[in-house]
């Protein structure tokens, strides 16, 4: 072998062992990618959360907007999904079920640990497509300490209105009508509705326009507070201590979930809550409460985004979760005790046992929900301006959007078959 020869082959072996290093050292790299999320918190709930997803030890990047569902859309348009989603529309959530492009999480939760109407079981095939991994409780109203609400329909000086938002707006206002459909005429009107099931137009059905109309029959009493709910932020000023506390007007009640306190900055400890039924107009007993919840989803099928879904969706992680997130987080699983005082425990025992029904805004498909927030908002608006909000025109227009939408998806979806728990 001559010596020239022995030069080509050990340049030619160094080359391959190069090579050879470089493949090592990008598979490594590619091991080691951090699990992408994409969620609703930001400021200081997302520090506690990625606190608490650094005690999983798995790398992520974690990113928080409240225009999360036009950034996801995004990037899923862009073939560039987040591994991990984490939002309140499940009806969202069943679309992208649908297109197939969830990953099923059967085997990383046990549903038995959330039961109705957290379970999101709702294909043909049953398969679990999102867990919840916090809960809210809604159907109540807050007030200051020692300020108690007279028993019966309070007027609308009373009640502290906002409607903005930096994602979708509107979503105060359906809380609303939601509320009033859920009290007046049960949870199974309520689910039908909110599932538009049975073939029945349910947006032009009694129960819907009469929980419309007592709406709207409270704004009327005050075309200026009407016009201030648009304009105002329902989390109130960003240095300030919430609506309640920084009231228009001496507002002394918001009807807001369980979060509210978030909002309330030091005058939280202050906030009490009672059950909204008998302060509606109309009043009335207590038939049932809505509850909604941050929802995760897989779109990355790596076994690190498995791994992190897992933790999270456990006993220990949501123990965890509400330790480090503090007041005003709860969870959804059956065998995580809520700590805190009597507020929190009342809460925690609402969202625990009795009639519960998930927000119908939430679980509508988007296009129906968009269609819905804008009715809202156009009958303030037309309020407002001291019109007459035509609330036949516009429930009209929603289940326009309601029967195409169910046209496009007869005869199956991941969208979920139940909505209400009977106890």
């Amino acid at each position: 072998m001559t010596r020239r020869f022995k030069l080509l082959v050990l340049a030619l072996v160094m080359l391959l062992v190069t090579a050879g290093s470089t493949v090592v050292l990008w598979a490594r790299h590619d091991r080691e990618e951090p699990v992408t999320i994409l969620g609703t918190w930001t400021a200081g709930q997302a520090d506690r959360f990625e606190t608490l997803l650094r005690g999983f030890g798995i790398p992520f990047r974690y990113q928080g907007t409240a225009a999360q569902r036009e950034v996801l859309l995004a990037k899923v348009q862009a073939g560039e999904p987040p591994d991990i989603v984490i939002m309140p529309g499940i009806g969202e959530l069943a679309e992208y079920a649908d297109q197939h492009l969830l990953e099923p999480l059967d085997d990383l939760y046990d549903p038995r640990e959330y039961g109705a109407p957290w379970m999101s079981a709702g294909s043909p095939s049953d398969h679990l497509y999102w867990v919840p991994v916090k809960a809210d409780l809604k159907s109540v109203v807050w007030y200051r300490q020692d300020e108690a609400p007279a028993r019966g329909p309070a007027p609308l000086r009373s009640w502290c209105l906002g409607m903005g938002d930096d994602g979708a707006s509107g979503w105060p206002g359906t809380d609303w009508i939601e509320d009033l459909v859920l009290q007046r005429a049960g949870p199974h009107v309520y689910e039908q509705w909110a599932r538009g099931a049975g073939g029945t137009r349910w947006w032009r059905s009694a129960p819907v326009r009469e929980a419309w109309e007592a709406w709207a029959g409270l704004l009327r009493q005050d075309r200026g507070a009407a016009a201030h709910a648009l304009l105002t932020d329902h989390r109130g000023d960003p240095d300030g201590n919430g609506l309640l506390f920084d009231g228009w007007g001496g507002c002394t009640l918001e009807h807001q979930g369980s979060f509210a306190p978030s909002f309330y900055g030091g005058e939280a400890g202050r906030a009490h809550m009672t059950d909204s039924a008998p302060l509606l107009p109309g009043g009335g007993p207590v038939r049932a409460h809505e509850v909604t919840g941050d929802f995760a989803a897989l779109f990355g099928d790596s076994p690190r985004a498995r791994a992190l879904i897992r933790r999270l969706a456990s006993a220990q992680g949501q123990r965890k979760w509400a330790e480090l997130a503090g007041a005003g987080v709860f969870s959804a699983n059956r065998r995580v005790t809520a700590e805190g005082g009597p507020v929190a425990r009342e809460i925690a025992r609402r969202l625990g046992a009795g009639p519960r029904c998930l927000d119908a805004s939430d679980v509508m498909a988007p296009a129906v929900r968009d269609a819905f927030y804008e009715a809202v908002l156009l009958t303030l608006a037309r309020v407002a301006a001291g019109q007459d909000p035509g609330i036949a025109g516009l429930l009209q227009d929603v289940q326009r959007v309601q029967d195409a939408r169910s046209a496009h998806t007869a005869g199956g979806g991941a969208a979920p078959r139940t909505v209400c728990s009977t106890g």
